[in-house]
């Protein structure tokens, strides 16, 4: 994909120089130019100004893809000073030697001079413009493709922690499971192939559809039903009309994950509450559960989960988007909103 733009750029670039200075040296045949600017070159009769437009081609782009990278950018700005008022020097010569060999009635004009030697200082300082111009374009571009790398990398790096992460805490579940030798472990593990599977072949999708996101969650939250039976109130309530909305993969996992995780294993009377609801282009969505700060392990990966998910909306969604997680008594709320495309 990058190989077709660069070269689609390239054939523009090209087809607009051409067209520029098929209008420059045309120019003179546009307008009826005075006599004294055509002289006969052998049996060809030519245009003083189309000629020296030729050189002054020339001198343009020796000038923005030689001179200019040899020296200005090398910090020899002198020597760069010194070569371009010696082009001049030589240009306005072999200007002059044509206008008198080719072009004697204009040679004996007021304005020989004028013609003869600004020219060629126009048409370099232009060069040096354009030049300019270019590499600063050329700096934007690679400072917006270095910034989308870095994003990536951020992202890549943001993903793979979720994955361990998420893995470590559902066999936590599993093995509890087995431990009491519970007739739903075999349908958790069930549950916990089809999260695998999502993991592994759609988590590194930049986007899937919200549809799939939200068949991961239930499936989440189905395995831990399966888990806690009717130690933990658990409700849902999910509204969705299958709009073709994506999002980003395993973005809404890890509030459900953060529930779980503390809501549960030291609270007296736990419940966890998820909502979310899709009203346009609007994903609301709303977790809340019991917490109680006394007995929470302060383990070192605690956090891990909401703080990646803070960075990623961060990246993802900037001004897209309005997170609000906070503890009142003895409830934990998250509330998200995000504006999906």
């Amino acid at each position: 994909m990058e190989d077709t733009s660069l070269i689609k750029s390239k054939y523009i670039t090209i087809i607009l120089h051409s067209l520029i200075w098929g209008a420059v040296l045309l120019l003179p045949f546009f307008f009826k130019a005075p006599t004294d600017q055509y002289g006969r070159i052998g049996g060809l009769v030519c245009n003083f100004f189309t000629i020296t437009n030729i050189m002054h081609i020339g001198l343009f782009y020796f000038n923005a893809f030689y001179l200019y990278t040899k020296l200005l950018t090398s910090r020899r700005w002198w020597l760069y000073l010194s070569c371009m008022a010696l082009l001049v020097i030589i240009f306005y010569g072999i200007k002059k030697i044509i206008l008198l060999t080719w072009f004697p009635l204009l040679a004996a004009g007021k304005s020989a001079f004028q013609f003869t030697f600004f020219p060629t200082i126009f048409f370099l300082v232009l060069s040096t413009i354009y030049r300019l111009v270019l590499d600063k374009m050329t700096q934007e571009k690679d400072r917006t493709k270095r910034e989308a790398d870095q994003l990536e990398i951020e992202l890549k790096f943001l993903r793979s922690q979720i994955s361990p992460h998420f893995l470590f805490n559902v066999l936590n579940n599993l093995v509890s499971m087995a431990r009491y030798k519970s007739d739903y472990l075999e349908p958790a593990l069930l549950k916990l192939s089809g999260l695998m599977r999502y993991m592994l072949y759609e988590s590194d999708e930049q986007k899937v559809s919200v549809s799939k996101e939200i068949e991961y969650l239930k499936s989440y939250i189905e395995l831990q039903k399966l888990r806690f039976e009717e130690d933990v109130a658990i409700k849902t309530a999910i509204q969705y009309e299958g709009d073709p909305f994506s999002i980003e993969p395993m973005l809404l996992i890890p509030f459900v994950e953060n529930a779980f995780k503390h809501g549960v294993s030291v609270v007296r009377d736990p419940f966890i509450n998820i909502e979310l609801t899709v009203l346009d282009n609007v994903l609301h969505f709303n977790v809340k559960n019991k917490f109680e700060e006394e007995g929470q392990s302060k383990d070192k990966d605690s956090g891990i989960g909401l703080a990646n998910l803070r960075a990623r909306l961060k990246l993802l969604y900037p001004g897209r988007h309005t997170l609000s997680i906070e503890k009142k008594a003895d409830v934990f709320y998250v509330d998200l909103l995000l504006t999906l495309r």
